[in-house]
């Protein structure tokens, strides 16, 4: 274990590298710790400039720990909306899909306790989908790698209830602007939307109708400013918009049902 005046000394080196919470951050290093070497190997990381998921090696969101691994996308407090969202909507029975699915955080959530849910998620980071795969063992065999739908099986055309999306949608231009343990620790592929932050929803959208149930919905996270182009792709997919807002995080949760 790290010895009993490690705790300060952590605080410290955490706060001089900039990190805000550097007294929570200390703990959950120290707990992580096997011994003194271990923990001056994290708290190098994390001082750094790693996100403390990928020094840790897990995550929280929504309740639940999950792993992760270096470069993977680290779930955020704020896409919990897009869960509760789907929550609302989810029936016993429903099939789940997940795709950009991660660490498998947003599927593993909402079929949480849902008699009868078929989850099915995917991703094209191959470390993802090793995370997702460890994370949804249990729960789904089915955590496919490739690029949105085409690594799918085809049974899932058409009986798709729920589709989670958690698209990129970071315009490129702003990339640069954000904080340096996304932008650099993250894969670019998980945060770049490109020129308007749409281009992975747009193919989403397009092709969402062939794979949803009738009534189904498609549920993805986008920007205030992009919430007007968002509907009119829904719309010209076939698509029937809506928006969730939540104020005090300041998200957006895009909705389009096929009906």
């Amino acid at each position: 274990m790290p010895s009993p005046r490690a705790h300060e000394q952590v605080v410290a080196r955490l706060r001089a590298a900039g990190c805000v919470f550097a007294e929570e951050e200390a703990g959950h290093l120290l707990a992580a710790a096997a011994d003194d070497e271990a923990l001056e190997a994290m708290v190098a990381r994390r001082a750094d400039g790693a996100p403390l998921e990928h020094v840790l090696g897990h995550a929280f969101f929504a309740g639940v720990r999950l792993d992760i691994a270096d470069g993977v996308f680290v779930p955020r407090h704020r896409t919990e909306l897009l869960t509760m969202t789907a929550r609302a909507l989810i029936r016993n029975g429903a099939t789940v899909l997940d795709l950009c699915c991660g660490t498998g955080a947003l599927g593993l959530v909402v079929v949480r306790g849902v008699p009868g849910a078929r989850l099915v998620a995917a991703d094209i980071d191959p470390v993802a989908v090793d995370c997702a795969q460890r994370n949804l063992a249990g729960v789904t065999g089915e955590v496919f790698a490739g690029d949105l739908f085409e690594p799918l099986p085809a049974d899932l055309r058409g009986r798709v209830d729920i589709l989670l999306a958690n698209v990129p949608y970071v315009p490129t231009a702003e990339i640069a602007f954000l904080p340096e343990e996304f932008r650099v620790h993250e894969a670019r592929a998980a945060l770049d939307g490109g020129d308007d932050g749409l281009d992975v929803f747009r193919r989403v959208a397009a092709e969402a109708p062939g794979w949803l149930a009738p009534n189904g919905a498609l549920l993805c996270e986008a920007g205030t400013a992009q919430l007007d182009e968002a509907h009119r792709v829904l719309r010209a997919a076939g698509l029937h918009p809506a928006t969730v807002t939540d104020e005090e995080t300041e998200t957006s949760i895009v909705v389009g049902r096929l009906r």
